[in-house]
């Protein structure tokens, strides 16, 4: 496990256990593949970012996150992979996430795109992401670099 603080200053702890967390976490967060390139969104407060969200009543974790990458980018999940789980317990209360890599089919042009302005596609993530303002917070603590670690070294996803 690893702890650190957030964007905000908030205690994370990031696993890559199997939901050591929760069994049924309340939110979600793909890191996107399609093709050769990232599949970002961009939020329309709060800036790029890979998709996530809320899971609704009635839909697994699984469901919210290929639902959430179609609603927020028109991609087209071909395959899901569980990565991990983080924990945050915020000024706002206690949020549990669980983490997914997605492999993307199709991106598809839709009549909304939600909260965010729709599909960005990145050759690369920047080095700097933690000092661009362009990039969500939610890009800016290490469960992103940690979880693109991990990726990288598990076969499953090569």
């Amino acid at each position: 496990m690893k702890i650190f603080t957030d964007y905000y200053g908030n205690e994370v702890k990031l696993s890559f256990e199997d939901h050591p967390f929760s069994k049924k976490p309340k939110h979600v967060w793909v890191i996107c593949r399609y093709k050769d390139y990232w599949l970002l969104t961009k939020h329309k407060d709060r800036g790029l970012e890979f998709p996530g969200g809320k899971v609704e009543n009635g839909e697994s974790a699984e469901q919210a996150a290929i639902r959430e990458v179609k609603e927020e980018t028109g991609g087209e999940v071909s395959q899901l992979f569980y990565v991990g789980q983080y924990f945050v317990d915020g000024k706002g209360g206690s949020i549990v996430k669980n983490i997914y890599f997605a492999l993307v089919d199709e991106v598809c042009k839709q009549a909304t795109y939600y909260e965010t302005d729709g599909p960005v596609l990145l050759e690369e993530l920047p080095n700097r992401i933690v000092t661009d303002a362009n990039y969500s917070f939610m890009m800016k603590d290490k469960v992103l670099p940690n979880s693109l670690d991990y990726i990288a070294n598990m076969s499953q996803f090569q």
